[in-house]
């Protein structure tokens, strides 16, 4: 576990880094931009690796059963996930409606995604996992509006980027929902 917990302080410290604009525009000056940029995804990589890694030595190790999520629990997570795929594909998508209503659409679907999963994992790893995910993406939206980022524009109309968004992020919700007995070694949908 505390693999895992080391981890997340270490992937999320790094992505909450760029809340504090005055520290990285210090760290921008004195290193320069391709320095930081790479030493902020090798870091980030260094602690995504160790959460994958302590994870699964924790299931291995046996989960800590905290509670029992309810069946009904477990029929949210699905268009949560799907949600957050559309959200996460609306990113890089060209602008639309959908970006511009979500207005910053990587920090939803990270809140999304994490909710679905912290509300069907009922384990003490899966709750820290999650939860933490869910508490940094509501900390740096936070973060965000006080800086005075409005994040995407808003468009009257749905565009091709819109279309592209649905269509890029349900494709990857069907890949992610038939791979995950594989990927991760539960099942996405209830039995």
């Amino acid at each position: 576990m505390l693999i895992l917990i080391l981890g997340i302080v270490i992937f999320l410290g790094i992505h909450t880094l760029t809340a504090f604009r005055e520290t990285r525009a210090r760290l921008i000056e004195r290193y320069g931009l391709q320095v930081y940029k790479g030493v902020y995804g090798v870091v980030a990589a260094i602690g995504l690796a160790l959460i994958v890694y302590g994870f699964m030595r924790y299931r291995a190790e046996g989960m800590i059963q905290i509670w029992t999520p309810p069946l009904w629990m477990h029929y949210l997570a699905p268009p949560l996930v799907w949600f957050a795929f559309v959200a996460f594909a609306a990113r890089r998508a060209p602008p639309g409606r959908i970006r511009g209503w979500l207005r910053h659409p990587m920090l939803v679907a990270i809140k999304s995604w994490a909710l679905a999963h912290f509300l069907v994992n009922g384990d003490l790893g899966g709750m820290i996992l999650f939860g933490s995910f869910l508490a940094w993406a509501v900390f740096d939206r936070i973060a965000v509006k006080k800086r005075g980022d409005g994040g995407a524009p808003r468009i009257s109309e749905f565009t091709r980027g819109d279309a592209i968004a649905v269509g890029v992020g349900t494709a990857l919700f069907a890949l992610v929902l038939y791979l995950h007995p594989w990927l991760f070694g539960v099942p996405a949908m209830p039995a």
